[in-house]
């Protein structure tokens, strides 16, 4: 018998998650298989080569290139500070010498008998890899990194700017369709991972950012408030690199939109506990949603239950989102999959499915216009 498939976010309460924490270049692993670490640790460690700077000695020298090497105070290797000697003339009886200070501080890297220029490496630039979320170290890759498995809850957002952090979840809103605004922040959400309901305004943002909150999770944003809040209009791109000093993920859409009262109800019910957040967001090829982890611990379960459905299965009974007009953000339930492809209000022809929503009112609905809810 065929089977319908589409998209879906994931919200669980429970599930085995694994991440990858891999270093750009070759570098130091500092755990072991077995460790349990926390999400702050450094697990791996490696310096990426400085800045480079170079200097056209022949110029500053106003000598051919070929004659710099005579008049070099520093060689191949040696180390330099700002201000230190390292090119001077001979002078004329010892006397009316030119000195050339560098500008920069670093290590000589090469010097350049054809050119007359000296190259300048500065000091490498530290890199280190922290472990993200709470688990226990399953694998290492020698020189690269490791992979952290932990028994987590999990819920994936639709969009996200900001990239890595970690904070206790502390709920600002009572529901999931309230508005979360600037008056809901408060000081004692520094370093927390604020959780709202419906749409966030940039005004709760900046405050957030403000007293050193480390994420806001809610259900919506305006997109003229997340271009006040970036300060520039967001193209099709990666988001995550984004130098805000917070990480921001909504988890149903742009506007008016409240969050589903399933994660809402699951992000408050974990109130006090430790989240790890990524709000790195592809649409492309390679997908990436924003994402809040939240490790369990003592508390996970020894065993889950399978799932009666298949990951992106389409069956009747499954709740999904609606992300096109006129339905919009609504939530319902799967009461009919017709075979027969359905005439659209367009007048084109596509395959549909039947919602039940909130209200009681039955929709009939493209399929391509629907994304689970994945359990």
């Amino acid at each position: 018998m065929a089977k319908a498939y589409t998209p879906g976010l994931l919200v669980t309460n429970h599930r085995r998650h694994r991440c990858r924490r891999i270093l750009p270049i070759a570098g130091e692993v500092k755990v072991s298989c077995g460790d349990h670490v926390e999400a702050d640790v450094v697990v791996a460690e490696t310096s990426l080569p400085g800045d480079v700077f170079p200097i056209n000695l022949a110029n500053l020298l106003s000598m051919p290139a070929a004659d710099v090497m005579s008049c070099l105070s520093v060689k191949e290797g040696d180390a330099v500070e700002v201000g230190s000697t390292i090119a001077e003339t001979k002078g004329i009886f010892g006397m009316f010498k030119t000195s050339i200070p560098c500008k920069c501080a670093g290590t000589v890297e090469t010097v350049s008998p054809v050119t007359g220029q000296m190259i300048v490496r500065g000091a490498p630039l530290p890199v280190q890899v922290r472990a993200y979320m709470s688990g226990e170290v399953v694998n290492v890759l020698p020189d690269e990194g490791c992979e952290i498995e932990a028994d987590v809850a999990y819920v994936q957002g639709i969009f996200g700017v900001g990239g890595e952090t970690s904070g206790v979840i502390m709920a600002a809103c009572t529901s999931n369709e309230e508005v979360l605004d600037a008056h809901h922040i408060t000081d004692a959400m520094k370093g927390a991972v604020v959780i709202g309901g419906g749409r966030m305004t940039a005004e709760a943002v900046a405050r957030a950012r403000s007293i050193g909150a480390a994420a806001v999770v809610s259900g919506g944003i305006d997109d003229s408030d997340l271009k006040d809040m970036l300060g520039y209009d967001l193209g099709v791109a990666i988001t995550g690199r984004e130098k805000l000093g917070i990480t921001v993920i909504v988890t149903e859409g742009f506007g008016e939109i409240a969050m589903a009262a399933r994660t809402f109800d699951m992000l408050k019910g974990f109130e006090g506990k430790q989240a790890s957040v990524n709000g790195a967001t592809q649409i492309r090829a390679g997908v990436m949603r924003p994402e809040v982890v939240v490790p369990l611990g003592s508390a996970a379960v020894a065993s889950e239950a399978t799932s009666k459905y298949e990951e992106g299965q389409l069956v009747i009974g499954r709740p999904v989102r609606m992300i096109r007009d006129p339905y919009f953000g609504s939530i319902g339930e799967v009461t009919g999959l017709p075979s027969e492809p359905a005439v659209l209000d367009s007048g084109s022809k596509a395959r549909v499915l039947e919602v039940k929503l909130p209200t009681g009112e039955h929709a009939v609905v493209p399929r391509a216009n629907v994304e689970l809810i994945e359990e």
